[in-house]
């Protein structure tokens, strides 16, 4: 205090000479404000917001010891009648503003701890805060998020006026101010009377939270994920932005927490409709209801505060892959009760009861040849199912889509959607199944293609497809014709068409048969050659020697190659020579065989070593007969040219004695 009296006593002749008469209003203003404020604690931040200048510049001088703002006063009142201060005066002026801020602390202490709500101006928004002159020397600051509504908007502007709650003195400096306590305070009486009372309250859902909703019912409140719907809900996010009605169930006015129900509210309002659903309820009648839930096996329908099962099977007289073919969640159906238990309140609807049984009387709608038009519900591997009517489907087998064999799957020629002509192929009424045709309003390429290929016509095609049995040569588009492995050669044993044929690959074949009502077409490429059987048969006759070559050897004989792609049989017993011995016939070896069988129809040839030698042994008792009737060689004493006097004897000898002249 010595340094301060000091410095204001160094720095009072000016004041004196020059402020006096201000410094005197001043202090007087000071100690009126100050008298106010300590009797009204609300209205002292006017009071010295009011006369701010000449208190700011006295604490600035007590404070820092310089005389800066003095000269400034000191020149603005030059032009007035220049009054002059004294230290006791000065001294006085500032205990006023000691009295000031000590009376605003008091006063903001005062409301801190008493959380009593004030009314405040906006005066700015900033990224953090929404600023608001609460009548004290600091600003209070809200935080942002407290004056934001559902959608992320400003609630205030600049120049509103706001009721808030002082909560503490930052040390940034300002006061942390609290809207929605303010609120809380406003609303609590009214949500205490509507907790007692258990009435409903409207709240707008502001934002989803761990564990449930913030709703706005007048202050934020929390509702349970669980107290949302009568049923659990998987996504809670749907309801933000909209309007329900909640009940209190639990307040904490120490903590500001506040807990509310929507689930009680719509157990109530089901409970009431069920008890009237329940007293008509009977097997046969008719509600009026909506659908609230779908499943792979059905649609829940809310009856009346009690809900019933229709079943897949029973919403159409046709096929539905699932119940959104027929319905959509919200949507008001008409339903027939079909079974009633009372006991576990369960119900069991149908929707395609209220119609008649299209299949009833199907026959007589759909006749055998009758040309219909539907639209393809699905495609299979097998074919496509097409809707004719409400309830009727038939199917499109893929062997009655197209006269064409190559089709690989009926998604190539129809697909879901799609409007297609059909014609009735038959129809049962007790399997509920139509089958349908599509080929049948095309031309049959197959009622003229014995006229167009007649048999013993040359054709040319391409080879589509190979299997064990033969070749698909295809002639024209959809018309296939068949080569058997029997018709590829007349020479070769043909195990696979592989062997002389190849994919993709023309060739050339001569029409064998047509067969339009089995859709089948022989072909043969064989028989573009002479039948080398033919051939053999007319060049040769049983009693020929020929030469052959053993080909393959089995126990019973042996089989000879006789000609090109020509085979004859030789048997056992007729592989022997001319003195009774057994020949070896070989793989590969060549031997002189006599034709002792032929069957033209068969294709068969029987051979004989045996016959060759037989043969042999004819000739040369011949040609004896021939020398001793000349008088050649022989015995001379016999003049008889008969072959009756001819013995064995003689001819061994007539043999002898020619090897021995040869010799």
């Amino acid at each position: 205090m010595a340094d301060n009296d000091h410095i204001l006593s160094t720095e009072s002749t000016p004041l004196n000479t020059t402020l006096e008469p201000n410094a005197t209003d001043a202090t007087t203003e000071l100690t009126s404000a100050s008298t106010e404020t300590s009797s009204n604690p609300t209205v002292a931040a006017p009071v010295a917001a009011q006369n701010d200048t000449p208190a700011a510049a006295f604490g600035e001088t007590a404070q820092h010891g310089t005389a800066d703002p003095i000269p400034a006063i000191s020149a603005a009142a030059e032009t007035d009648a220049e009054p002059e201060y004294d230290a006791d005066d000065f001294a006085k002026a500032l205990e006023s503003f000691d009295r000031e801020q000590a009376a605003e602390k008091e006063s903001a202490q005062s409301l801190t701890a008493d959380e009593v709500v004030v009314t405040g101006t906006v005066v700015k928004i900033t990224d953090k805060h929404v600023v608001v002159d609460i009548g004290l020397k600091s600003e209070g600051l809200i935080p942002l998020d407290q004056t934001l509504d559902h959608t992320g908007a400003q609630k205030f502007n600049v120049g509103d006026t706001v009721e808030v709650v002082v909560e503490r003195e930052e040390n940034e400096g300002g006061y942390l101010v609290s809207y929605e306590k303010a609120l809380r305070h406003k609303v609590w009486d009214k949500l205490e009377e509507a907790a007692n009372t258990k009435t409903p309250v409207k709240g707008m859902v502001l934002s989803r939270v761990k564990g449930g909703l913030t709703v706005d019912i007048g202050i934020k409140a929390f509702l349970p994920g669980s107290q949302v719907e009568v049923r659990p809900v998987r996504n809670l996010d749907g309801y933000i932005g909209t309007e329900i009605e909640v009940r209190v169930i639990k307040l904490n006015k120490k903590r500001g927490n506040v807990v509310i129900s929507r689930k009680e509210l719509l157990e109530e309002d089901q409970n009431a409709k069920k008890e009237v659903t329940l007293s008509s309820l009977e097997e046969g009648s008719v509600f009026t209801g909506v659908v609230k839930n779908l499943t792979d096996y059905g649609a829940f329908v809310d009856m009346g505060g009690l809900d019933g099962l229709l079943h897949i099977t029973d919403m159409s007289w046709g096929r539905l892959t699932h119940p959104r073919d027929l319905v959509n969640v919200g949507d008001e159906i008409q339903v027939k009760v079909l079974k009633f238990d009372k006991d576990k309140q369960r119900v069991s609807l149908g929707f395609k009861q209220l119609t008649p049984d299209p299949w009833l009387d199907a026959t007589e709608r759909y006749p055998i040849g009758a040309q219909v038009r539907g639209r393809v519900l699905s495609v299979t591997d097998y074919g496509a199912f097409v809707e004719l009517e409400q309830g009727i489907e038939g199917l499109v087998h893929v062997s009655e889509m197209t006269w064409s064999k190559r089709m690989k799957h009926p998604s190539k020629m129809v697909k879901p959607g799609d409007e297609v002509d059909t014609i009735i192929l038959s129809v049962n009424p007790t399997d509920r199944r139509i089958s349908l045709g599509m080929k049948q309003l095309q031309d049959n390429p197959w009622e003229q293609l014995e006229n167009k290929y007649p048999t013993g016509a040359i054709i040319e095609g391409r080879v589509r497809n190979l299997t064990d049995f033969g070749a698909f040569i295809e002639i024209e588009d959809g018309i296939d014709g068949l080569v058997h492995v029997s018709n590829l050669s007349w020479t070769k044993r043909i195990k696979h068409p592989s062997e002389v044929l190849k994919k993709g690959e023309k060739v050339k074949a001569i029409v064998l048969g047509v067969e339009p009502e089995n859709r089948r077409l022989s072909l043969g490429v064989k028989q573009l050659q002479p039948d080398v059987w033919d051939t053999f048969f007319a060049q040769h006759r049983v009693g020929d020697v020929i030469k052959g070559k053993v080909l393959r050897t089995a126990q019973f004989g042996a089989f000879v190659e006789i000609a090109e792609g020509v085979e004859g049989l030789c048997h056992v017993s007729e592989a022997v020579d001319d003195t009774g011995k057994q020949v070896e016939l070989e793989v590969g070896s060549e031997h002189e065989f006599k034709i002792v069988k032929m069957n033209q129809e068969e294709k068969k040839v029987g051979l004989s070593i045996k016959a060759v030698g037989e043969e042999a042994s004819r000739a040369e008792v011949e040609s004896y007969k021939e020398t001793k009737s000349s008088g050649k060689g022989g015995n001379s004493g016999s003049s008889s040219g008969s072959s009756s006097s001819t013995t064995l004897g003689d001819l061994l000898k007539w043999k002898k004695a020619e090897n021995e002249e040869n010799n």
